[in-house]
């Protein structure tokens, strides 16, 4: 079969690190999530993915998406028939790895990468894609279109950072405005993280370049003083219900990391959000 030609943008490009992460990921005897499509994605690009073989940081996002992986399910349990949004979806097949058989789901991301996208996954009665900038909030009316009345999750993972604040500024309170009460998970990006990432041993290899600094999700609030914060992590301090479930290699790996108090994991946050419309108070 002819293996299909990867032609992403500059910060699309950054797709191509989790995806290898977790095809490498599945491999193991003993793995932190399990993912056979993203092995046979990599085996039908045709692309040079030696670049990323043995980094550290494809532990790391394999770890992240686990715990966006575990913050969806339990979404879904709470509302079996509620609505995900992956923003950026990338070649993430979070879908396959959680689906309830009710949940309703929109994949987010620009037009080249959607274009990549449907040749391995395929829209369905549930499940549909939509090709647009998360800055442009025109893809927010197929949100409404679609969701029901189950509650919304938005999934921005490793998206937002790559964005100018005054964008991600304008990204939340859009959500925030049309869609209060829903959930927002999203990793920051605090600044011994951003100041290094030429160092990065994955980022160093893309000409991606994050350009939104957060050290917090109380920088979010203080924009929006109605969110409420219900959860943020580092990859060294993930939820105990998470962390029970790992194998031991990565519980000895989680271990060794909190004791070492690296200043670009420990600033590295992954947060869940609960969204609302404009407080008395925003800025």
């Amino acid at each position: 079969m002819k293996k299909r030609r990867v032609h992403p943008g500059t910060v699309q490009e950054t797709l191509l690190i989790p995806l290898y992460g977790r095809a490498v990921e599945n491999r193991k005897a003993e793995a932190a999530l399990r993912d056979p499509r993203a092995e046979e994605i990599v085996a039908a690009l045709d692309h040079d993915f030696s670049r990323f073989e043995g980094l550290a940081s494809l532990t790391g996002s394999v770890m992240r998406t686990r715990l966006f992986d575990h913050w969806t399910s339990r979404f879904l349990r709470e509302h079996p028939a509620g609505t995900v949004v992956e923003v950026g979806a990338g070649l993430n097949s979070r879908f396959e790895r959680v689906d309830n058989g009710a949940v309703h789901w929109l994949d987010l991301d620009l037009p080249d990468v959607v274009e990549l996208r449907r040749a391995f996954f395929p829209d369905t009665a549930r499940r549909t894609t939509v090709a647009a900038s998360v800055t442009e909030h025109s893809w927010m009316d197929a949100v409404t279109e679609r969701s029901q009345e189950g509650g919304v999750l938005f999934c921005a993972e490793a998206v937002l950072p790559f964005l100018d604040e005054s964008e991600v500024r304008g990204v939340i309170d859009g959500l925030a405005d049309r869609f209060p009460g829903s959930l927002l998970a999203l990793d920051l990006a605090g600044h011994a993280m951003v100041d290094t990432q030429d160092e990065h041993d994955a980022l160093s290899k893309v000409e991606a370049r994050m350009r939104w600094t957060c050290d917090g999700p109380e920088h979010l609030t203080a924009w929006h003083p109605g969110i409420e914060v219900l959860a943020c992590h580092t990859l060294s301090d993930p939820p105990p219900a998470l962390y029970a479930e790992l194998p031991p290699s990565y519980q000895r790996m989680i271990t060794d990391l909190a004791t070492r108090r690296l200043p670009q994991v420990e600033e590295y946050r992954l947060a869940l959000l609960r969204l609302s419309r404009t407080g008395p108070g925003r800025s």
